[in-house]
């Protein structure tokens, strides 16, 4: 009886590497180290595997697909990123594969299962830890979004310290708060961590007495109300400073529920600038980060990166958005003032 004849996948598991890589070896093409190309070639030898006449890697194809590794996909930022992402692919001719982690405790073995599927990868976020994210640039081109720096790995970011700073200076010198709170995790996410940091910067600079912490919150609306709730109760802040616009979103029915009016009693602001922003009663002071840009700018320097290209790590400009609900009077007709 004739063995199996060896395939694609049996050398990628053989060498520890995607299949991206492999035929990447194979047809001589695109970003593969010199120690990562030996062991390909010797799992072909020791296989013997020999590239179907009929398949895609003996055309010189590459297999058209990057994935995305991604927190979470429900809510207004993460569909405005995965939108730029996907229109990003479908310029490049490329299909866009995408994995929800969830905080699954599976998540980096998840992500190694895409990356065998695809030419390169987008890890978003702290999905996985470094050391993940290490082993997966080994096997196939990466960009990082939303996420500190690993390496000399390329990453887009939005900025955030230097907006959260400002947003607080413009609650404490315009509005005269000198109770703020901040509402989010600065552990779930980078971007949480720099707004925190912000927040702290600005009551250092402004010599106002910082909270002892943050009140951990998810980047949703019920997390928001019941976070808010316990600052409001415990810590009686007359502002509350949001790590995203959901979050502030459940910050008004929390003070509605005490029968606090927003905007009026406790000043609200969010992050992001959702649709949903402009349309809540007050109006919600945000700050506006480029959502869907960060998501097609992630594309395409992974596009550049699987043509064996440099790229170069970004990080866009965010800017306050001034509404009614930090205490600032707008009219009906009035537009966005943004800072």
């Amino acid at each position: 009886m004739t063995a199996p004849r060896a395939n694609i996948y049996a050398v990628a598991e053989r060498a520890g590497v995607s299949i991206a890589t492999v035929s990447r070896v194979q047809r001589g093409v695109g970003p593969v180290s010199t120690e990562t190309r030996a062991r390909v070639e010797q799992a072909i030898d020791e296989l013997g595997y020999r590239p179907d006449p009929t398949g895609r890697a003996l055309a010189g194809q590459p297999l058209d697909a990057m994935g995305i590794v991604f927190p979470d996909l429900a809510g207004p930022y993460y569909s405005a990123v995965l939108l730029g992402a996907e229109a990003a692919s479908v310029e490049a001719g490329s299909s866009l594969l995408i994995l929800a982690t969830h905080g699954r405790p599976r998540a980096g073995e998840l992500a190694r299962e895409l990356s065998a599927r695809v030419d390169g990868l987008i890890v978003m976020g702290r999905t996985v830890d470094d050391a993940t994210v290490r082993a997966l640039a080994a096997q196939v081109p990466l960009v990082l979004l939303a996420r500190e720096a690993v390496d000399d790995l390329p990453t887009v970011r939005s900025a955030n310290r230097e907006p959260a700073q400002r947003l607080v200076t413009h609650l404490v010198d315009v509005h005269g708060h000198a109770r703020l709170s901040f509402i989010g995790d600065p552990d779930a996410s980078l971007d949480a961590e720099d707004r925190w940091q912000g927040f702290l910067d600005a009551h250092r600079a402004l010599g106002v007495p910082a909270p002892p912490a943050a009140f951990t919150s998810p980047f949703h609306e019920k997390g928001g109300r019941e976070a808010a709730g316990a600052a409001l109760d415990t810590y009686g802040p007359t502002a509350l400073v949001c790590a995203s616009d959901e979050v502030a979103i459940g910050a008004y029915g929390a003070l509605r529920e005490r029968g606090v009016r927003p905007g009026i009693d406790v000043a609200v602001t969010g992050w992001d600038d959702i649709q949903l922003a402009h349309f809540v009663a007050p109006a919600l002071t945000t700050v506006r980060q480029p959502m869907e840009r960060m998501g097609r700018l992630a594309a395409e320097l992974l596009t550049q990166r699987v043509a064996g290209e440099p790229a170069e790590s970004q990080t866009l400009a965010s800017v306050e958005v001034i509404r009614a609900s930090c205490g600032c009077e707008m009219s009906p007709t009035t537009r966005d003032v943004v800072q």
